[in-house]
């Protein structure tokens, strides 16, 4: 079905339990990379990936009816979850009233867009991954890990090496 889809120029996706699934037209308007608190909360995770698609462009194919909605009044923001899952479906912004943000993990096709762009980077938190190198964790599978920086000491001097000289 996937590479249907693809031809007919529809990307689909659904939410974690499948009750809800829903289709864009492609390409996708744009894509990006949000690393603001609220999106970060929304998504229990470093940063959110986004789709941005016309409202008209973008259907629920199944499960309407398990849609609920979490609108903030501080922002005039509105996100969309499953009510079964609890995974978000839509988020919608007051100044793009034409556009609807899907999460990119939520589909199972290329949607025609890179996310090249990134959304409050100011905000991007210490703790993030941002791509340093990774090595297989011994005796787990499946694991890699970055190993930690060696800490220079202060004035950059090995103190075993006065020692030395002295012998």
């Amino acid at each position: 079905m996937a590479k249907a889809a693809t031809a007919a120029g529809i990307a689909t996706g659904q939410c974690l339990c499948g009750k809800v699934t829903f289709e864009i037209d492609v390409p996708a308007r744009w894509a990006w990379h949000d690393h603001s608190a609220a999106s970060r909360r929304a998504h229990g995770a470093a940063y959110a990936t986004y789709i941005g698609s016309w409202k008209k462009r973008f259907r629920i194919t199944s499960g309407k009816t398990a849609l609920t909605r979490f609108e903030d009044k501080a922002t005039k923001t509105t996100r969309s979850f499953c009510s079964q899952c609890g995974t978000p479906i839509a988020y919608e912004r007051p100044r793009g009233p034409h556009m609807v943000n899907i999460p990119r993990a939520l589909f199972r096709e290329r949607t025609g867009r890179q996310p090249l762009y990134h959304i409050a980077i100011e905000e991007l938190q210490e703790w993030a991954y941002t791509g340093e190198p990774l090595v297989p964790l011994k005796g787990f599978p499946g694991v890699v890990w970055q190993r930690s920086k060696k800490k220079k000491r202060a004035g950059g001097e090995d103190p075993f090496e006065l020692g030395r000289e002295e012998m």
